[in-house]
């Protein structure tokens, strides 16, 4: 799997991209990143970043062996852009579809530390989608669930000194800048990568994590406005 070639696409937050990368994980190559936070939707840009990408390192699309798609959690309209574009590109292609959660490629954009490394995604509605995180035989391992929670709720959580990256510590900076044992970094550089994406999807290939297309969805972790209301209005309609 070391020449493994991947065409990544990231579309979880308003800082969206797509990446060619090749081989596994830390040791992987970047070929290609496009990396852009337009004023319209993904959808306007995301399939012509796509082309002009492989137009300008010449790759055909028949050597990729997989494309792989962040899958949330994050923005709801951009991870349904991202999905499908990817399952279209996918089957267009013949290659597998590899879903890798978010919160996992931000992970792997640290550098080693011997850390817990708290990830952290802005959810809106002063809450945040987080995942911790803990190296291990130089590999970045998930220790805990996804989570969406506020502030305060996720400061309870940490109860030893640990390393608190990714763009939803702005949302949480004041609390964090009085916390003992968080260890924050600014968040401008840090924003999810295709190329991670891209590197986590490799991993997924080689230990035969690739799943059928139309069986990988969104991870939302938390309900959309339409859920909520929908459960709003169907147990207004039971109590009536």
């Amino acid at each position: 799997m070391a020449g493994v070639l991947i065409l990544a696409i990231e579309t979880a937050t308003g800082c969206g991209g797509v990446a060619l990368t090749r081989g596994v994980g830390e040791s992987g190559k970047l070929l290609a990143e496009y990396t852009l936070q337009p004023e319209v939707t993904h959808s306007r840009r995301l399939l012509g970043s796509v082309a002009a990408m492989m137009a300008a390192t010449d790759i055909d699309w028949s050597e990729l062996a997989a494309v792989a798609v962040s899958q949330g959690p994050g923005s709801f309209t951009g991870l349904r852009i991202g999905m499908a574009a990817a399952k279209g590109i996918a089957m267009a292609a013949g290659t597998p579809l590899l879903a890798v959660p978010t919160l996992d490629g931000l992970a792997l954009q640290t550098t080693t530390t011997d850390l817990p490394i708290c990830c952290l995604l802005d959810a809106r509605k002063q809450q945040v989608y987080a995942a911790f995180y803990r190296y291990e035989a130089e590999r970045c391992r998930r220790t805990s669930p996804f989570l969406v929670l506020g502030p305060e709720e996720l400061a309870h959580h940490i109860d030893e000194p640990t390393l608190v990256i990714g763009p939803g510590v702005q949302a949480c900076q004041s609390l964090f800048a009085a916390h003992p044992l968080i260890r924050s970094n600014p968040s401008g550089f840090l924003h999810p990568r295709a190329a991670a994406i891209g590197f986590c999807g490799a991993r997924q290939l080689a230990e035969e994590a690739a799943n059928e297309a139309e069986e990988i969805v969104p991870l939302y972790v938390r309900a959309s406005e339409a859920e909520l209301s929908l459960r709003g209005m169907d147990g207004r309609v039971r109590g009536a």
